[in-house]
């Protein structure tokens, strides 16, 4: 049974969630826990790395995109605060951002031949733009086929965006959050590579939506589940797991109680 989902989105990103709305689409979800972690962003209506609202135990979190070795990956910071290195690191990803939204949109504009109802504003993400091309135009009805067509890493309208390196960004978050894992490690083109990095993190996502659900399937041949977790517990790592919710739906993956536990106890740390 899932009682914590520590990867939710929210409209402060590329979510459909309002903060507000979190708590109680988590006790709907039959959810003690949630972590909202943003992309490349902190989330300005939370205070504090760990607050209680309306019965539901909320952690400030952050997911930020980085380049390594191995290529680029996400990072999960649990129990954030806003230090000057990460409110600096996340500025500059930002502003990054607001000029690859333009650019997106402008592409997939003049793809399209018509204009899409989206701002390239802050904390804007290609989700937003997907759902503008849905609302637009009657040739696409889901966002997945909207990234499969236009705006995915292989698609006619995809920006490259700048980001910091691994090794910096695992010093900011380390310096601000209690905890800093990969995410979603089967979701890159070398999982096992990727996993090496975990090996120098506190945590790794184990439990995550790879079925699709999130159009984000595991890498072809690659590893499994049951792999993630043996690396888990070789390097000792903490098990974090969220369904990466971008719309309405929590609880789909996330922590069993036994792993909330171990969790919640690193972030009291």
């Amino acid at each position: 049974m899932v009682v914590a989902d520590l990867h939710v989105h929210t409209t402060n990103s590329d979510g459909t969630l309002e903060l507000a709305e979190v708590p109680a689409v988590a006790r709907r979800a039959g959810l003690d826990a949630v972590a909202v972690t943003d992309h490349d962003r902190l989330h300005p209506g939370i205070d504090r790395p760990v607050s209680e609202r309306d019965g539901v135990t909320l952690v400030h979190g952050i997911e930020l995109r980085v380049e390594s070795d191995v290529g680029r990956v996400d990072l999960l910071g649990y129990g954030a605060r806003p230090t000057d290195a990460l409110t600096g690191t996340v500025e500059r990803v930002q502003r990054d951002r607001v000029e690859r939204g333009r650019a997106i949109i402008d592409a997939v504009e003049a793809h399209l031949g018509h204009e899409v109802p989206v701002e390239p504003e802050r904390g804007i993400g290609r989700p937003d733009v997907a759902r503008a091309v849905v609302a637009s135009d009657p040739a696409y009805d889901d966002v997945g086929s909207v990234f499969d067509d236009l705006i995915g890493e292989n698609g006619p309208c995809y920006v490259r965006r700048r980001v910091p390196s691994f090794e910096r960004a695992r010093e900011v978050l380390g310096e601000a959050c209690a905890v800093v894992g990969l995410a979603h490690p089967l979701r890159y083109p070398d999982p096992g590579a990727a996993l090496e990095l975990a090996a120098d993190l506190d945590a790794v996502e184990v439990h995550y939506p790879y079925d699709g659900s999130r159009g984000h399937t595991a890498a072809t041949g690659a590893l499994d589940t049951g792999d993630v977790a043996a690396v888990a517990d070789e390097h000792d790592l903490l098990v974090t797991g969220g369904s990466d919710a971008h719309e309405r739906d929590l609880g789909g993956e996330g922590l069993s109680a036994d792993e909330h536990e171990r969790f919640a106890a690193a972030l009291d740390r």
